[in-house]
């Protein structure tokens, strides 16, 4: 009978003790799922920040591309438009300093003086303008655009469509001066390159956003051939878009034109 009750209890402990172990089996394995999880998480977030890293990077990297190509025209429109221009002026001035030499000739040389530093002034306007658009700076976006359109529509050789709505600063000004040079350089490639006839562009506020819309009825292109072409136009408006932290799309194929959406949304930023 003792032995019996001993059994009893002797099987009694080992259902104890192996329920307790399988309390602890199952609470490792428990831990352990945690612990790979989190580690799981944890690669998975390093792997994005790094990631993020490395585009914040290339964006770095393509932005100070951008800049040297802009100083390299703005040096080489420097030398062309001014450089050699005042070149001729000192010329001129030395010859106004010679000896035994005519009235007709002085006044020859004076008139040619008054015009070429005349257009000195109206290059140094131009290359300034392009630097930052006085428009831009003293009245906003909205008149810089409506400038620019007007600009291109006085050539007389495009039918301009310009509808500009943009809410008083909703971008602080170097965020306006990105947008803007985004819409010049798409109208600066339709001119160069599309042989388009009508131009368009239409901006209007939609859920708290800012949406940008510009086509034209060019011949259109490639997309995904002119993003691997190297070149300053396409990979500027990339790395201006990027910078804004903004999306766009880029529509277009052969014979169809192009159409271009940049959508903005509010600057958290202060003037």
């Amino acid at each position: 009978m003792v032995e019996e009750l001993l059994q009893g209890d002797n099987q009694i402990i080992n259902i104890i003790l192996i329920a307790i172990a399988l309390l602890i089996v199952m609470g490792l394995a428990i831990v352990f799922f945690f612990y790979f999880s989190r580690k799981r998480i944890i690669k998975s977030e390093l792997e994005k920040a790094n990631l993020k890293i490395a585009n914040q990077k290339n964006v770095l990297q393509a932005t100070i591309i951008t800049q040297e190509e802009e100083r390299k025209r703005i040096a080489q429109d420097l030398h062309d438009a001014i450089s050699s221009k005042l070149n001729i002026v000192s010329l001129n001035a030395n010859m106004l300093s010679l000896k035994d030499i005519s009235s007709e000739e002085t006044n020859k040389i004076a008139n040619s003086i008054l015009k070429v530093t005349g257009n000195v002034l109206e290059s140094s306007r131009k290359i300034a303008h392009d630097l930052l658009p006085p428009t831009l700076d003293k009245f906003g976006l909205e008149a810089a655009l409506e400038e620019l359109c007007e600009e291109v529509a006085d050539t007389n050789t495009f039918q301009v469509d310009c509808n500009i709505e943009y809410p008083e600063h909703f971008l602080t000004k170097d965020e306006e001066l990105h947008v803007f040079r985004i819409v010049q350089e798409l109208f600066n490639n339709s001119i160069k390159y599309s042989e388009a006839t009508k131009l368009n562009l239409h901006s209007e506020t939609k859920e708290d956003r800012l949406i940008f819309q510009y086509t034209d009825n060019g011949k259109g292109f490639n997309v995904s051939t002119a993003k691997k072409a190297k070149g300053l136009g396409m990979s500027g408006i990339e790395n201006r878009v990027a910078i804004l932290n903004a999306t766009h799309t880029i529509i277009s194929s052969p014979g169809n034109g192009i159409s271009v959406t940049l959508t903005l949304n509010p600057s958290n930023n202060e003037d």
